[in-house]
């Protein structure tokens, strides 16, 4: 990454002004995941939990480059999406908590954070259920004339879902305006990707059955996910039709919870945690006098209180009441 951004290129110069608030979101997303760790141990946070420790510069990249009316949908590696989006940390922390204060109202909690107010779909459990409700909400920007867009995340393990090439295929014939973007960490629970797709590594060219346009890039650098990402949404707000992106990465904890990885070797996840997207932009930041140590400090200190104060809330907050079972529910009424 540091070797990527040496010269004073048009992207380095589009995207160094930036670079402040993509490491600060990036450590709010690290830091609050890591708490969420110890909430769980704790056990104040109960059921799945999927840490997104790793593949923060996807997020952060790629939603920086929406404007407000644009719409996300995402897998149930969530959180970091969220925060990304500028849902409130607090009413996510006490979704995770199952308090009535969540943005789902208590009753999502890891795998559904929802807002629609920040056009953010949902985090969705089922493996490339999303999908399908991406393309629909494209067909809708696109019938009301709009051109807002449609970033749809997805993990490698969706790929080999029907839901998947039902949605490329449709989002193709009616060129919608959607962003298929893959967050390839390789494993999808405990396989490689090389044991469960049949196209190997190169699992960004199966765009090109449906005549979409695909790049694979470096989901471990923010500024390259941004700098692509941006030439993307411009293609869809021209109308060009959908595209796809595989940002590859690497998640740095288990699949879960739960998951205590056996299943990877020691010195792949050293090899990986050597490109953590925050360290090595805190490097990139540093060498261009972009930071100073005391800037990285009020970082830290402004992080952590954000995050403080998020649990504190939680804690504070009241679990839903037993009617709310009954509510946001379709009821069939027989004559």
């Amino acid at each position: 990454m540091l070797e990527k951004w040496q010269d004073e290129s048009e992207e380095w110069n589009k995207y160094k002004e930036q670079i402040p608030s993509f490491y600060k979101k990036m450590l709010l997303i690290r830091r609050f995941e890591e708490q969420c760790s110890r909430l769980y141990m704790e056990q104040k946070i109960k059921g799945f939990l999927h840490l997104y420790i790793g593949e923060e510069a996807i997020a952060t990249g790629a939603i920086s480059a929406l404007r407000d009316d644009d719409y996300i949908i995402t897998h149930y590696r969530d959180h970091g999406h969220a925060l990304a989006r500028g849902l409130d940390p607090g009413a996510i922390m006490a979704e995770l908590m199952g308090k009535s204060t969540g943005c789902s109202g208590g009753k999502g909690g890891s795998m559904h954070l929802f807002d629609v107010s920040k056009g953010f779909m949902g985090g969705h459990a089922i493996v490339g259920a999303h999908l399908p409700i991406a393309v629909g909400l494209a067909f809708a920007i696109k019938q009301q004339n709009k051109d807002s867009v449609v970033l749809c995340f997805f993990g490698d393990g969706a790929v080999n879902q029907g839901e998947f090439h039902e949605a490329m295929n449709l989002a193709s014939i009616w060129k919608l305006p959607v962003l298929f973007l893959l967050e390839n960490n390789y494993y999808g629970m405990g396989s490689h990707v090389s044991r469960t797709h049949a196209g190997g590594k190169d699992i960004y060219k199966i765009a090109h059955s449906y005549d979409i346009d695909t790049l694979r890039i470096d989901g471990m650098d923010v500024l390259e996910v941004r700098n692509y990402v941006d030439k993307a949404l411009e293609k869809l707000r021209n109308g060009e039709g959908p595209l796809f992106l595989e940002a590859e990465t690497y998640r740095f904890r288990g699949h879960s919870m739960a998951d205590p990885s056996a299943y990877r070797d020691s010195s792949e996840v050293v090899e990986w945690q050597e490109r953590d997207p925050i360290v090595n932009l805190r490097k990139l930041a540093v060498k261009h006098n972009i930071f100073e140590e005391i800037d990285l400090e009020s970082f830290d200190i402004e992080v952590q209180q954000i995050i403080d104060d998020a649990i504190t809330f939680a804690d504070e907050s009241e679990e839903p009441e037993m009617s709310s079972l009954y509510n946001n529910i379709y009821e069939k009424i027989m004559f």
